[in-house]
């Protein structure tokens, strides 16, 4: 048995975050034994014990992009790091951004190998660290978008070095024909409505303030339309916060938006919010990866989404969904409307959406892209 240690800074439950469940569950059990390493209990430590795996919490602050190499291996935690990889007998580290720079000297004392991920293309290296990022001969990157951010123009190391491995979905959690009527119900929205929905983390770049546009601009034409935001502030930043109360304040002061979008916070059954929407939109500034998109799709869901970042790596313009600019509601509401007025071609789009993603973005294509990394790190290790 293959002890694998995953590491995440992030406690909340966001889209990295179920990345991480969905691909430590699609892992062959008989193989590997995933661990968690969270600098404290939330939501992820929640659900990953709920999957039968062990979570281990050491307090620890999690690096900012301007880090110093030399300085956090000296660190206390590493000491911490390295005695929980000892006494728990990890075979193999695979470690998020902002624990690497401290997970990273803990495996090299444990004599054990690593991997890592990059989910954010603006983790840009600086010319302190990249010899720190060479000296691993295998990384991940979520989508050429976010390798390309990472690497640089001219890239600092081959990108042969930084692989794309697309996040996968569950598409047995996401499949279509699953019923969404007890969500509408629950929130008075009538069987034969037609609804729109977003899900996303209160955020500004992920573009709420554009969703309420563009719905504006469907409803003047369709007015028996409905909306459906799920989401919260998943990490408690400040700006997050301010952000969500700022949107939440301009749905309920306006007249037409306050009956008709229903922002519905965190939702543990985010399937049923795909199940219980016509049309699945995503109206983000920008998208390193946009793994909603993908679940939408799996369940059959049309997507109209901005085109920048990695979801013009993901959709088939004019096929699974519809890709328009960052930042342009009027765009995003065309397209909406053209597939609101049209069931059958809605249809076909979900229908070509959900073959799409089980072919290229199931969690089990994902675990052999990872298991394929983790199989040559230990033959070499």
């Amino acid at each position: 048995m293959i002890r694998v240690l995953f590491t995440s800074w992030y406690s909340g439950l966001g889209g990295g975050e179920t990345d991480l469940l969905t691909l430590a569950g699609a892992l062959d059990r008989s193989r590997y034994e995933p661990h968690l390493l969270l600098p404290a209990a939330g939501q992820l430590s929640d659900r990953w014990r709920e999957a039968g795996f062990p979570v281990h919490v050491l307090p620890y602050r999690g690096a900012s992009t301007w880090f110093i190499p030399a300085v956090w291996r000296r660190f206390p935690i590493v000491r911490r790091m390295t005695d929980l990889i000892r006494r728990r007998s990890i075979d193999l580290v695979q470690s998020d951004y902002h624990t690497l720079p401290l997970i990273a000297p803990a495996a090299r004392r444990a004599s054990i190998p690593l991997s890592w991920t990059v989910w954010g293309w603006w983790f840009k290296p600086k010319p302190w660290q990249r010899s720190f990022f060479r000296q691993f001969p295998v990384a991940a990157a979520r989508s050429r978008a976010i390798r390309d951010g990472f690497l640089g123009e001219p890239p600092f190391m081959p990108a042969s070095r930084m692989p794309v491995v697309y996040s996968g979905v569950d598409t047995e959690r996401f499949q279509s024909g699953l019923d969404g009527a007890a969500l509408r119900h629950e929130i008075g929205i009538k069987d034969d409505a037609l609804v729109v929905a977003m899900v996303a983390r209160f955020q500004r770049v992920k573009g709420h303030h554009t969703f309420q546009a563009m719905a504006r601009r469907i409803l003047a034409d369709l007015p028996e339309t409905r909306f459906i935001v799920a989401g919260d502030d998943v990490f408690g930043v400040a700006a997050d916060q301010h952000y969500r109360a700022e949107i939440l304040s301009q749905a309920r002061s306006s007249s037409v938006l306050r009956d008709r979008l229903h922002y519905l916070g965190f939702r543990r059954d985010v399937e049923s919010v795909y199940a219980a929407a016509d049309v699945f939109v995503c109206p983000s500034d920008f998208e390193s990866y946009g793994k909603a998109n993908l679940e939408a799709m799996a369940c059959a869901l049309p997507v109209v989404s901005t085109r920048h970042g990695g979801p013009a790596e993901t959709i088939v313009d004019g096929v699974t969904g519809c890709l328009v600019d960052p930042g342009d509601a009027d765009a995003l509401a065309r397209q909406t409307l053209r597939l609101l007025s049209d069931a059958p071609l809605r249809r076909r789009m979900g229908a070509a959406g959900r073959e799409h993603v089980q072919r290229r973005f199931s969690a089990e294509a994902a675990a052999t892209s990872h298991s394929a990394i983790f199989e040559d790190l230990l033959a070499i290790s």
